[in-house]
């Protein structure tokens, strides 16, 4: 779940890094990837426990595998998603 916020520049910028790192896998139709707007879905938001966009969560059979707050570029978001990666 990528939670972002349609103001954001950084959030606009991290979006373009999760693109290029899913399209790069072989395995990147295995990801269900949603957008979240915080500022639409003040609630899932909340219920993520999402204090500063932009945030990635990885949820996995309904519970929350990891979780990356404000990713500076790939190769943070690679670090996180290597477990399902390949």
């Amino acid at each position: 779940v990528f939670f972002t916020n349609a103001q954001s520049g950084k959030a606009r910028r991290v979006e373009g890094y999760l693109s290029q790192v899913l399209q790069r896998r072989r395995n990147h139709e295995s990801f269900q990837l949603l957008n979240v707007d915080v500022a639409e879905n003040a609630e899932l938001a909340e219920r993520f426990r999402v204090t500063a966009v932009p945030t990635i969560v990885v949820v996995e059979d309904k519970r929350v595998r990891g979780r990356l707050v404000s990713p500076r570029g790939c190769r943070d978001i690679e670090q996180l998603l290597a477990p399902w990666l390949r």
